[in-house]
């Protein structure tokens, strides 16, 4: 399942309604040429929105998707070390916990094989945003 965040990140709030839309547009678009794939779900680049962003977004078909976990991993120059990571990650699991981990951090590309291991151990189970909704 892919999910929208827009293609150059930039924060919402600070856009024009048409810079909006072309950011999650043109996205959603190069996707579904890629993939076939029709994304309905978005989480703003930076978690920045205001009730008028999220207007446009609901206007495009999306649902925005805020995460209940994040820490900061996605600054390449400042990796936490694995084991302080997997204790972080670890000690935070919930129900129903929207994990933001990025994609570019060499720390989670190496424990969250892991991580996901672990996570099931302790009895959790993951599901897509469609499940999670239902």
């Amino acid at each position: 399942m892919f999910g929208n965040h827009t293609v150059n990140h930039k924060s919402m709030p600070d856009l024009t309604e048409e810079q909006i839309k072309t950011e999650i547009m043109d996205l959603h678009k190069s996707i579904y040429e890629k993939f076939q794939y029709e994304m309905k779900y978005i989480r703003p680049p930076k978690g920045e929105f205001s009730e008028r962003t999220l207007n446009i977004t609901n206007s495009l078909g999306y649902k925005t998707v805020m995460w209940s976990f994040a820490y900061e991993d996605w600054n390449e120059d400042k990796q936490p070390n694995e084991t302080a990571a997997k204790e972080k990650i670890l000690n935070n699991v919930h129900n129903g916990e929207i994990m933001l981990l990025h994609g570019n951090s060499k720390t989670n590309t190496n424990i969250l094989g892991d991580i996901i291991k672990e996570i099931k151990n302790m009895g959790y189970e993951f599901k897509s945003l469609d499940e999670f909704f239902k």
